[in-house]
């Protein structure tokens, strides 16, 4: 899934300057609403779903992004509707989804796609997300146009259904395609009326790119953010929150910039021995330096 380090960080000199911009987050998100991919616990969920789910409200989240549904699993084995009653009996909102939509990308059955919107509603949800696309459907630049086309299409969908889709990057997607990358032709070749963009800030830096350029090239695009840090000594590595080496009060204080609505601490590659206390000391960070 990776590929080859990169070694672009981004400069943390600007930081100063943006601790005068913080007040244009405060346009975007007027309140301290931190949210959570659940992914970064995939280990402890399966084991304790509902022990879990505790712990993530006590670590001081309030909002949280589903991972792994499909119509067999559901969620970890519970109903939307039973899993929308544990989230909400501990204060929880999932505002957001990662939804693999089974095959829909690769050949238009809209089978998961149909059963993601409709557990997104019933959890109360805002968006569904586009996590992945599979290295076999993504080879070239005319396989991007495709995509984005399937990607209008399910954002009527979700649109008609009260939703809106998003797409989630990794790094492979600023690959060059002949004279553009697959990111661009997926910004350029989706309707900003139906598509949103949720932004991963690691994946970003780690591909060496600069989110304020795509912000400012891309205005309003960005509604969702992944926030996840880089470890100073290996790229390939997360770090908790304001440990590592991604300069995020210049990022928050673009957030207007952005569009940005929601924003998910992840821990992708955990390197701590005890995950929740890594995603809490995070969430700390945020609340105390970013928002």
């Amino acid at each position: 899934m990776m590929l080859s380090r990169r070694n672009f960080i981004i400069s943390s000199g600007l930081a100063a300057a943006a601790a005068l911009l913080v007040p244009s987050f405060a346009c975007v998100a007027d309140r301290k609403a931190v949210g959570l991919q659940l992914y970064s616990l995939r280990d402890e969920l399966p084991k304790d779903l509902k022990g879990t789910i505790e712990k993530v409200a006590k670590a001081g989240f309030t909002e949280v992004e589903t991972y792994g549904f499909s119509i067999n699993d559901q969620f970890w084995g519970l109903t939307p509707a039973d899993f929308k009653k544990l989230l909400d009996a501990n204060g929880l909102k999932a505002v957001s989804g990662h939804y693999g939509l089974g095959t829909y990308l690769a050949d238009g059955n809209t089978d998961e796609l149909k059963a993601a919107i409709a557990a997104a509603k019933v959890l109360g949800s805002e968006y569904v997300t586009i996590p992945w696309l599979d290295e076999d459907i993504r080879k070239n630049a005319d396989d991007y146009k495709k995509i984005a086309l399937k990607i209008n299409e399910a954002g009527k969908m979700c649109k008609d259904a009260g939703l809106r889709l998003a797409y989630h990057n990794h790094n492979f997607e600023f690959d060059p395609q002949g004279e553009t990358t697959g990111y661009q032709i997926l910004l350029t070749e989706t309707d900003q009326n139906l598509v949103d963009f949720e932004l991963d800030l690691y994946w970003v830096v780690r591909s060496g790119n600069d989110p304020i350029k795509l912000f400012t090239d891309n205005p309003g695009r960005f509604t969702m953010w992944h926030v996840k840090d880089m470890d100073k000594t290996d790229p390939a590595l997360n770090a908790e929150i304001g440990t590592g080496s991604i300069d995020f009060k210049t990022v928050f204080a673009d957030a207007k910039l952005s569009g940005m609505k929601h924003f998910f601490v992840e821990h992708e590659t955990n390197y701590k021995p005890n995950p929740i206390e890594s995603v809490a000391a995070s969430c700390k960070y945020i609340k105390k330096e970013l928002i």
